[in-house]
């Protein structure tokens, strides 16, 4: 079990060591200095420009006044509430603070200095990130020509390695491209011994392509592969911090020990609430990021300006040379945009904001692009 000593320890290490773990790190490369306008239209960080559905708020709301209590009595019945969300027992879900708490205790569970991560690249940074901060070897294997994974070479390493954490995004991050089903099936049914799949789930919501399904169904066979969701993307809830992962109970159980949170009362009511409505706001919220995204892609394309095929609610926009211009040009101008990815390095990430954010996003773009 990590101690508050003990976590304490693991990231004075790690800031000793020049890095921070990935929560940190990004929090730090997401803040913007300098005089911005008072409009700003914030297109870095993936967040859904709906926030929380109203049922969330007034659950949050409602709370608030108890909220000086942990509420511990309720945990049990959250975690069968989320768990018959996805057609799972509660032994098959663990909770964190946002999924990037979940990825961070696979990596600890699941890799070790002789069992690697092995990740397609780019992707989500977290995983990797936490695995070298902790001294864990990291296999990175390119994409295919289409953006999805090269989900043969990456069974060829874990089998090299003799086991390990295979992370697959998808879709992924920053690509916004996915992997089809019928290569995720292949992986899953080609898994070396001893190697743990980690699919991370936290775009899914967003994407319309009939070649993108869901691992649960693998959890459900009790096969070796462990999905994560979150809270922050179609449900609006990043800054509330609510995520989860879903296996069967062997492997929630290696995982537990390295869950240093308790999600907060007014997580869990936030959650719970959007849960009963969630038939209803997934679509609904699918449908207007589509909207605002296809509406973005036509604009490029008219403009002659490539981009990659987009299943998530931001894409990545082929500047023609390198996108830090771009990054550092474009908030003073009133519109933040993504990180650099490399070796993505002419790519410039936009996440999908409003009809009228993505019309400023259109203004600003089209002036720095022309120089």
């Amino acid at each position: 079990m990590i101690t508050r000593r003990g976590f304490a320890a693991r990231i004075g290490a790690a800031m000793a060591a020049g890095k921070m773990l990935p929560e940190m790190a990004y929090a730090q490369r997401a803040m913007i200095q300098g005089n911005l306008p008072n409009d700003m239209v914030w297109l870095n960080a993936n967040e859904n420009p709906l926030g929380p559905p109203q049922s969330s708020l007034a659950a949050m709301a409602d709370v608030l006044p108890s909220s000086g209590r942990y509420h511990y009595q309720e945990v049990r019945d959250f975690y069968a509430a989320l768990a018959r969300s996805e057609d799972l027992q509660a032994e098959n879900v663990l909770v964190g603070s946002g999924s990037s708490e979940m990825l961070h205790a696979a990596v600890d569970a699941f890799t070790a200095p002789d069992r690697p991560l092995i990740v397609m690249h780019p992707t989500y940074e977290g995983p990797p990130e936490v695995a070298r901060a902790m001294h864990r070897p990291v296999v990175q294997v390119p994409l295919l020509p289409d953006y999805s994974a090269d989900v043969r070479k990456l069974a060829e390493a874990a089998n090299k390695a003799h086991g390990g954490m295979i992370y697959l995004c998808n879709p992924n991050n920053p690509t916004a491209s996915i992997t089809p089903k019928s290569e995720v099936a292949w992986l899953v049914q080609n898994l070396p011994p001893d190697t743990i799949l980690l699919i991370d789930e936290a775009y899914i919501h967003f994407g319309e392509s009939t070649d993108l399904e869901t691992a649960l169904p693998y959890v459900r066979q009790g096969r070796n592969v462990v999905v994560a969701r979150t809270f922050s993307k179609i449900y609006g809830m990043a800054g509330v911090r609510a995520g989860f992962v879903c296996a069967r109970p062997e492997l929630i159980a290696r995982m537990q020990p390295f869950r240093n949170n308790v999600l907060s009362i007014i997580a869990i009511r936030a959650v719970l609430a959007a849960l009963t409505e969630s038939h209803t706001l997934i679509p609904e919220r699918r449908a207007i990021n589509a909207r605002v995204r296809r509406e973005t892609c036509a604009w490029l394309r008219e403009r002659k300006v490539p981009y990659i095929d987009t299943q998530a609610n931001f894409m990545m926009i082929d500047v023609g040379r390198n996108a830090r211009e771009f990054i550092t040009r474009m908030p003073p101008l009133g519109v933040a945009v993504g990180r650099p990815f490399p070796p993505l390095d002419n790519m410039l990430r936009v996440t999908i904001g409003t009809g009228p954010e993505m019309q400023k996003f259109q203004d600003v773009f089209w002036r720095v692009y022309q120089g």
